[in-house]
């Protein structure tokens, strides 16, 4: 018996359609909305705990001719094996960062009208809009996002990526496949455990 796969982009569940928060800033509103009043949040709370730092990984120790391989590699596993992640520095993707940080950017500086071009159909995740609203009375965050499939290929819709600005596709495109490559240098270290 052959097990079925979830293959489709439905399967990751849907949100709401709830107001744009750039259209609400807009509106020069003399409350907040209800639904963006966090008051369970206390932005005063800040951890100093020095041993909660998130480990840093460098990428470029972990050439296997480096002298300082088997130290990293050791940081790599405690990494893993105590947080479940890490941040990686000198990983050669940086171009790409850079440059998809610029496109989101100029994005997210295009008038609304452009932007809801991309918007979420309802019960959907991708596009542009708020993801995993499911609630009429859920606490909503102040923002926007673009949510995306970039990988695999096969599940892109381009219906969602944007064409403005005109380098956003093509970036998109680069910074997916760098990404993918580390992904794929890194798992490749990490199955070395």
């Amino acid at each position: 018996m052959e097990a079925k796969v979830a293959n489709t982009r439905k399967d990751l569940g849907g949100s709401l359609p709830v107001e744009n928060v750039q259209e609400l800033a807009s509106n020069n509103l003399k409350e907040i909305p209800h639904r963006y009043i966090r008051p369970e949040l206390n932005p005063d709370e800040v951890s100093v705990d020095e041993s909660l730092q998130i480990p840093v990984i460098d990428m470029s120790k972990l050439a296997t001719d480096h002298v300082d391989y088997q130290n990293e590699m050791a940081e790599l596993h405690q990494a893993c094996k105590e947080w479940g992640f890490c941040q990686l520095i000198n990983h050669g993707a940086t171009i790409g960062i850079e440059k998809m940080k610029v496109v989101v950017e100029d994005f997210f500086k295009l008038p609304l009208e452009q932007k809801m071009i991309y918007a979420q159909l309802p019960n959907d995740l991708e596009g542009y809009g708020q993801a995993f609203v499911i609630s009429e009375d859920q606490k909503l965050d102040w923002g926007g996002l673009l949510f995306l499939y970039s990988l695999p290929t096969s599940q892109r819709n381009m219906r969602f990526w944007p064409n403005n600005p005109k380098s956003f596709r093509s970036t998109l495109d680069e910074y997916s496949t760098e990404l993918h490559k580390l992904c794929l240098s890194l798992f490749n270290l990490v199955v070395r455990f």
